[in-house]
């Protein structure tokens, strides 16, 4: 299995570390939108890596299957 990571991946880890601050800065500041926010990206942040997982997933088992055939 590869540990070369998709941009997906690191794309959705840097996501999710924006919406972390963002919504302790909201609970900091009592603000609600910033909260909800911060939420939000999290939760994008989280599906992002999720995609680039399944991508790297399947790269990974196609190039296994290459290496098989050989």
């Amino acid at each position: 299995m590869s540990h070369r990571h998709d941009e997906d991946e690191a794309r959705g880890s840097g996501k999710q570390v924006k919406g972390k601050i963002k919504e302790a800065a909201g609970v900091l500041t009592d603000n609600k939108r910033w909260q909800a926010e911060g939420r939000i990206e999290k939760t994008e942040g989280k599906a992002q890596e999720k995609i680039g997982e399944l991508k790297r997933s399947l790269r990974d088992d196609t190039h296994r299957h290459r290496d098989d055939d050989l």
